[in-house]
């Protein structure tokens, strides 16, 4: 059985192009020499959360100081803002000590990795939304929290501010003064400790749960794979041009983003190979079809029928196929459109080889392809319109039962 699942986790790691599906054990074994710190406990991070934060943010739920608080955050929205006045006075003084980059941050790259972002922002909404997004529906753990904490009950409201935590990293300035991003990571570190609090109190959660308490370190690193170490891969395989500067931005980009989150140092790999033994450790072999990820899917692939995408459903499903694997497009029961895969599986490789100046033919389906992305991107950007910015608010409850 062991071979077996080894032998499974390879092949989705290879569909995936995550090709360091190295371990299918449980026991954490990734070295802490691999990290930006260079040095560490070797903790396990599954028991590892954000304990003073935590402590805060429970204590705020349990004395019903929430919705001031949320009021009062509503302002704070760029980097170089003054936190808001009436906020309790020890979160206050938590938030000055973590509303900022760490000392190992670096601007040249930070501004390299926007720069990048923003040139090759097509792929980039496309892998994020169509790939990482349903990726997490199938990360049970990510899926089954995310149904029961109270944005699973508004997903076009979630994937909008999940949307947005994206959307300020990649932009131009997201950590320079004038950015949002710094103050986007510590409100999203805000409710994670509110679910934390929150999700155990659940008995629809703890039914189907198999952690005492959500959102740990592991948890983030995971997310972290489905997103970052999955992208920069298919950027390469899809052969989009990525410069070795470049990638080490992105990764750069990413580290400062999970220190902000909380994730302790000791767990940030320092190098994409180091990235890539982690996600072979932590990622690939623990996706799996879950319940509540499959409604979950079907969510968010059902909000592009409030935008019009210029395409049909089977093309929308086979998109996911053809990022994400045929595997996982049959764990959600995506249907097949045989016509819209032959024509993805030929036209976007001409479509990419055509947008990087590498080929002077367009593909026919250019325009399909040009538009779909522009129209995914603005569909999860605000629910559709043109603001920039998704109030994120701590939740009080957690979703009721269906």
């Amino acid at each position: 059985m062991h071979n077996l699942s080894r032998r499974r986790a390879l092949s989705l790691g290879a569909a995936l192009g995550l090709v360091s599906a190295t371990s299918t054990t449980n026991a954490w074994a990734w070295s802490p020499a691999g990290s930006v710190a260079g040095t560490g406990t070797g903790t396990d991070p599954e028991y590892v959360w954000d304990d003073e934060v935590d402590q805060l943010v429970a204590s705020l739920l349990d004395n019903g100081q929430v919705p001031a608080v949320n009021t009062a955050m509503a302002s704070w929205v760029n980097n170089n803002d003054p936190l808001p006045s009436g906020l309790p006075a020890d979160l206050t003084a938590y938030l000055q000590r973590v509303n900022k980059l760490p000392s190992w941050a670096d601007p040249a790259k930070l501004a390299r990795a926007a720069d990048f972002n923003r040139c090759k922002d097509t792929y980039l909404f496309l892998l994020y939304g169509l790939g990482s997004g349903i990726m997490s529906t199938v990360i049970p753990r990510e899926a089954r929290s995310v149904y029961w904490s109270a944005g699973g009950a508004n997903m076009q409201d979630r994937a909008a501010k999940t949307f947005t935590f994206g959307y300020d990293l990649a932009q131009l300035k997201g950590f320079e003064p004038t950015g949002q991003f710094v103050v986007t990571a510590n409100k999203t570190r805000v409710v994670h400790a509110a679910v934390r609090h929150l999700l155990p109190q659940s008995p629809h959660w703890a039914a189907v749960t198999d952690e005492r308490v959500p959102i740990s370190n592991a948890d983030i690193l995971v997310t972290f794979h489905s997103l970052g170490t999955f992208v920069r891969r298919k950027l390469l395989d899809w052969k989009v041009p990525f410069s070795a500067e470049d990638q080490d931005a992105f990764l750069h980009s990413w580290q400062v983003a999970l220190h902000l989150l909380g994730v302790r140092d000791e767990y940030i790999p320092k190098s994409w190979a180091d990235a890539e033994a982690q996600s072979g450790q932590v990622l690939t072999p623990i996706l799996a079809p879950t319940t509540e990820g499959i409604e979950l899917a079907e969510d968010l692939l059902g909000l592009t029928a409030q935008v019009d995408l210029g395409v049909t459903r089977g093309f929308l499903n086979e998109f996911v196929r053809y990022v994400l694997s045929d595997e996982i497009g049959d764990w959600l029961g995506l249907k097949r459109d045989y016509a819209s895969a032959a024509l993805i599986r030929t036209a976007w490789p001409a479509f990419i080889l055509f947008r990087e100046g590498l080929s002077p033919v367009a593909p026919g389906a250019f325009y399909v392809f040009d538009q779909f992305v522009r129209a995914l991107a603005m569909l999860f950007l605000n629910k559709g319109a043109s603001g920039t910015t998704t109030p994120i608010v701590i939740p009080t409850g957690n979703r009721a039962a269906s």
